[in-house]
């Protein structure tokens, strides 16, 4: 007895130092630059077999159980932090790249693995799909890691398409581990499609229904607030593994109910939201740690050249080819899809399904897992390191958005059709410029109280707003991130050459009449009262989102602001490609200067 306390005790010992070093190390990380996932995936490593810590671990079984779990709250929390106009925006490109873009690289990957490892065709299929889908937690962490703001397009797409592409490799991996093991029994075109059609619609319904019912139950049963985040999280679970008993995607299934209860009104929502975002921190230490864990470094040299072959292939030919062709339909510039083409992050998905061969049995089982590790490490390294300079470099990086205010919900009654919250009033703020009578609010917002060094303020006597004030507001949902940038520090974008379109920007109702006198720019219509509102959404020709652009010679006009389809500013963005261009940037920013002075709408 005293034997196994003492195991017991040692395990939970070396799970927590483990997952306190993973969390320190996060300001190391940042310091460095370092992707957070490859630092999880290095702790496992160094604390793995070959590492200082000599642990010996694989069992591919518990890591598939804690992996599946895992990925199941990663999937909920990024579901519940996923907008609707983000949704509606970003699907259908999203759903391309998900299932067509996944076949593509699957079946790039598969011809090089193939022809680099000898495998036959199926095999080197099965290489192929086990890392043709982009990881959520990867992708969901490194988009917002260093508060790169991207297009909404883009950014949508990329973190949708994570969300939703894992059915997809998902089913291929299923599928070639079958059609292996039937030893060339014949392929059941009919079946495959059948369970295809299961896995996707299924696990869409079952989603949206658990969605719906797990809003119901949180908004209908009264119970301690603490209680609510880990009743969601059971319920989230149960639509996750009663889709997989199905035969249906429960990662899609989870995902859909995370964005169901994500987008409407229900209790406890700012507890729910905390509690989940910490438990999916834990989720990828846990999963990473335990994948660096079951991986031995040295086995990786075996085929280290074919590892690394198939990796850059990958990287630079199978995700690219999928990414334009998938995207041909749809709005977007070469720019915003070589952005998405290069931000195919691979994170732990790959190795997680990489471990269903070696439980199948395959011979090839632990090659592929190697494979899949060689090419999670490889995209970190590469593509993960890199998405910040990569958006700079292809000019899609949009100014940073103001520093978020410390904002507190405040639970209503579900009947009030507003919401109350306290924000902490940031310094800079436009919230301080006016005086407190004449401060610009949205629609049916109120200020309740304003609360200044713990002492409750005579809001009638009130002159200005001070830094740090904290201010109580009662507003419709629709109008609570207006308030926030309102309260937040406004940030300052500074180009690469002095262009870029933070620097200054416009209105959406402003003449083009104006920006062309003082600017010399050609928009080419003859009516100049129209405004750069109508003239950006008729350009394209479809609903605007934040980070859309047109060029207009070496300018370009970037959507920065858009409200219930009307774009409220656009900024002008300059490239700055040689000594004349500088020069046009200069002459730019003093114009930008007289505009600000003459009509009054800076930034």
């Amino acid at each position: 007895m005293e034997l196994i306390n003492q195991l017991v005790f040692q395990l939970i010992f070396v799970a927590a130092l483990l997952v306190a070093a993973s969390i320190l190390l996060v300001t190391v990380s940042a310091r460095i630059g370092a992707p957070l996932l490859l630092v999880f995936l290095g702790i496992g490593m160094l604390a793995g077999e070959d590492g200082i810590g000599g642990i010996r671990f694989d069992d591919f079984r518990l890591t598939y159980l804690v992996g599946s779990i895992a990925l199941a709250i990663i999937l909920f929390d990024g579901g519940l932090r996923t907008p609707r106009s983000a949704f509606r925006i970003a699907l259908a490109p999203a759903f391309s790249l998900a299932t067509f873009g996944v076949l593509v690289t699957a079946a790039i990957v598969g011809v090089v693995a193939s022809l680099a490892l000898g495998f036959g065709w199926l095999p080197g299929l099965l290489v192929g799909a086990t890392v043709a889908s982009t990881d959520a937690a990867a992708v969901f962490l490194l988009l917002h890691a260093r508060g790169t703001e991207l297009s909404k397009r883009v950014s949508a797409t990329l973190e949708i398409e994570s969300g939703i592409n894992d059915p997809m490799a998902i089913f291929l991996t299923i599928t070639c581990i079958e059609l292996i093991g039937a030893q060339g029994a014949g392929l059941d075109a009919v079946r495959i499609a059948e369970s295809f059609l299961v896995q996707m619609f299924g696990g869409a319904a079952i989603g949206v229904l658990g969605g719906y019912f797990l809003l119901w139950l949180v908004n209908r049963v009264d119970i301690a607030a603490g209680l609510y985040p880990i009743l969601a999280a059971a319920v989230a679970l149960t639509v996750f593994a009663g889709a997989q008993l199905i035969d249906a995607s429960g990662f899609l299934a989870i995902y859909l109910a995370g964005l169901v209860l994500g987008n409407n009104r229900h209790r406890a929502q700012q507890v729910i939201s905390r509690f989940h975002d910490g438990l999916a921190w834990l989720a990828q230490i846990s999963m990473f740690l335990l994948l660096g864990l079951l991986v031995t470094p040295s086995s990786l040299l075996a085929n280290w050249r074919a590892e690394i072959v198939i990796a850059l292939a990958l990287v630079l030919v199978a995700r690219p080819v999928a990414v334009f062709a998938g995207l041909a339909p749809f709005r977007f510039g070469w720019r915003e899809r070589s952005f998405i083409a290069w931000v195919g992050l691979r994170g732990a998905v790959p190795i997680f399904l990489a471990s269903i061969p070696v439980m199948a049995g395959l011979p090839e089982g632990m090659t592929i897992f190697n494979v899949a590790f060689v090419v999670v490490i490889a995209s970190l390294l590469l593509q993960g390191w890199t998405v910040a300079p990569a958006a700079r470099f292809l000019g899609i990086e949009l100014p940073p958005a103001p520093e978020a205010p410390e904002r507190h919900g405040i639970d209503l009654p579900l009947s009030t059709d507003r919401e109350a919250a306290s924000w902490s009033v940031a310094p800079g703020s436009p919230a301080l410029d006016p005086r407190f009578a004449e401060l610009v609010l949205p629609r049916r917002t109120r200020i309740i109280a304003v609360i200044r060094e713990g002492t409750v303020m005579n809001r009638a006597t009130l002159e200005r707003l001070a830094p740090d004030d904290l201010v109580i507001a009662l507003a419709p949902p629709q109008h609570v991130i207006a308030l926030d940038r309102l309260f937040a520090t406004p940030k300052r974008h500074a180009a690469p050459g002095g262009g870029g379109p933070g620097e200054f920007s416009f209105r959406g109702d402003v003449a083009l009449a104006e920006v062309s006198a003082l600017y010399g720019i050609d928009f080419g219509v003859d009516d100049g009262t129209q405004t750069l509102d109508a003239f950006l959404r008729a350009r394209l020709a479809g609903e605007p989102v934040v980070g859309d652009r047109i060029e207009l010679g070496a300018l370009e006009l970037v959507v920065r602001e858009v409200e219930r389809g009307h774009i409220l500013r656009a900024g002008l963005a300059i490239e700055v490609a040689d000594e004349e261009m500088a020069g046009m940037a200069r002459l730019a920013r003093r114009l930008g200067r007289a505009l600000r002075r003459g009509i009054g709408r800076d930034a």
